[in-house]
């Protein structure tokens, strides 16, 4: 067979993704709070980028015309009203989710701050704050536990390898106190030897608070019995056999310690008072406040109301009139191509930002229609959903229903919830009616064990008799599973529970 060059003609097609492309699926995904950084980050690196103001006279309406603003327009929140067709529950979407329907594309990140302009004199004599004294220098910061243990390393030794040993160790003690790593592999990788580590380890665990670097349970409480000098030949039996008091066994802890009754009651007592948690005492990262994406209503009609939470979206504006006057002096060609360049980027994140606020008032507004019954009447009547299902209604993509749902959160009369939240498996049922969500079955196995009495402990297999009669069709290890996913011990642990508590 002979080889020859020849030339062909082929048309195919084929998805590129764009820079813009990639950003603009990467914005879907972002929390409010990586939104907010990341549209600081494009302020700070885009000249054409600026911050829209967070209210505007109807006066300044030509002058934003004038600079190009159109693409980012100030926009009242327009609410979706939805309305229940019927008693079941069921709704229905009163408006319209055309793309040319106005919807807030942000609001300023500042907007609703809480803003200080001037402390008063409070008494007579006293001068108000500085004007350029920060009134954050004026508060103080809780000390974390790894400062706490390094201040206690530096006033306990001198010894520079001990130092070096010591304050690795502590970088490895987590929040609760407790030294995770193996020291083996602690004296690998620093290449000293294990004894040095063991030994630095044992001066760490003197430090308060007393239980710290300890590496498990019983190490730390061993270490709070020893700082109290009450580590005697019986209690380091029950410490060693603490597995026991988890399961109650009194009769178990009085053969393994070799004490009576009263005395091994005294030993619960004493060892419930010791921390099992020692740096949880000591400031640590701070607790992150979830704001929601979205807020749902209950609108006069009986429907409700579904709209952003402006505070969460940063509205930028682009300058078209300074890109204007850039462009017409003259640029060379390397300048030109930068002004062009973040011109178009500039445009391309408005129009995303836009984008991305249209699509999730889209896939919530879906949510609560398909979700309307657990509005009404609570997590029992939780309808099966899946992305699919919001994917069809709205005519979007699995995949970006997805990126949509994942760290948003949405406010409604229930309470506080991440959008996932609302998408569960379906669990068929069991007279062939409608199916039920794996939630609302989660919450029924949670009602009917929080009902036993201490003469009537409920046993998997009896859980899911009470079930299959209330039409759910399921599995005795679904059951076992659901009860394991709430932290719900066996019936057996239960029942031992309940006689330790009678006692």
């Amino acid at each position: 067979m002979a080889l020859a060059p020849k030339l062909e003609l082929r048309q195919s097609q084929q998805l590129v993704m764009t820079p813009q492309l990639q950003q603009a699926i990467k914005l879907l995904q972002l929390s409010n709070i990586e939104l907010a950084a990341f549209v600081e980050d494009q302020l700070e690196q885009n000249p054409f980028l600026e911050r829209a103001p967070e209210t505007e006279e109807a006066g300044e309406a030509p002058d934003r015309a004038e600079r190009g603003e159109g693409a980012e327009e100030s926009r009242e929140a327009a609410p979706l009203d939805l309305a229940r067709e019927d008693g079941a529950g069921a709704a229905r979407e009163a408006m319209d989710a055309a793309d040319e329907d106005a919807y807030p594309s942000g609001a300023d990140p500042d907007a609703g701050a809480y803003r200080v302009n001037e402390w008063a004199a409070v008494g007579e004599g006293k001068a108000p704050l500085d004007a350029d004294r920060q009134f954050d220098a004026t508060l103080s910061k809780d000390v974390s536990l790894h400062e706490h243990l390094i201040e206690q390393l530096h006033v306990a030794t001198r010894d520079a390898q001990k130092l070096l040993i010591g304050a690795y160790l502590i970088d490895l003690i987590d929040e609760a106190g407790y030294l995770r790593e193996s020291l083996d592999l602690v004296a690998e990788r620093l290449g000293a030897d294990l004894d040095a580590v063991e030994e630095t380890l044992a001066l760490i665990q003197t430090f308060e608070p007393s239980g710290v670097g300890a590496r498990d349970l019983k190490e730390c409480l061993r270490l709070q019995l020893i700082e109290r000098d009450r580590l005697d030949p019986a209690m380091a039996a029950f410490i060693d056999n603490l597995e026991l008091l988890a399961k109650g066994d009194l009769k178990g802890l009085m053969k393994a310690t070799g004490a009576d009754e009263e005395d091994v009651r005294d030993m619960i007592a004493e060892v419930r008072a010791l921390t099992p948690k020692p740096g949880a005492a000591y400031g640590g990262e701070p607790v992150q406040v979830v704001v929601p994406d979205v807020f749902v209503r209950a609108a006069p009609d009986g429907g409700w109301k579904v709209e952003l939470n402006s505070d969460t979206l940063p509205r930028v504006l682009v300058n078209q009139r300074y890109y204007a006057e850039v462009a017409q002096a003259g640029c060379k060609d390397a300048d030109k191509s930068f002004l062009n360049e973040h011109f178009a980027n500039a445009n391309w994140l408005a129009k995303s930002l836009d984008q991305r606020a249209r699509t999730i008032l889209k896939v919530a507004s879906e949510i609560v229609r398909q979700q309307d019954a657990f509005l009404v009447y609570g997590v029992k009547h939780l309808r099966p959903l899946n992305l699919r299902a919001v994917a069809d209604a709205i005519s979007m993509h699995e995949s970006t229903v997805s990126r949509v749902t994942a760290n948003k959160y949405m406010a409604t009369p229930r309470g506080l919830f991440e959008m996932k939240y609302f998408f569960t498996a379906a669990i068929a049922a069991s007279d062939g009616g409608e199916a039920r969500s794996a939630e609302a079955v989660r919450h029924r196995i949670r009602e009917l064990i929080a009902r036993e009495t201490p003469d009537s402990i409920l046993s998997d297999d009896k859980i899911v008799e009470i079930l299959r009669a209330e039409g759910v069709d399921i599995a005795r290890r679904t059951v076992a599973k659901y009860r394991e996913t709430l932290n719900i011990p066996s019936s057996v642990q239960r029942r031992r529970d309940a006689l330790k508590t009678a006692i």
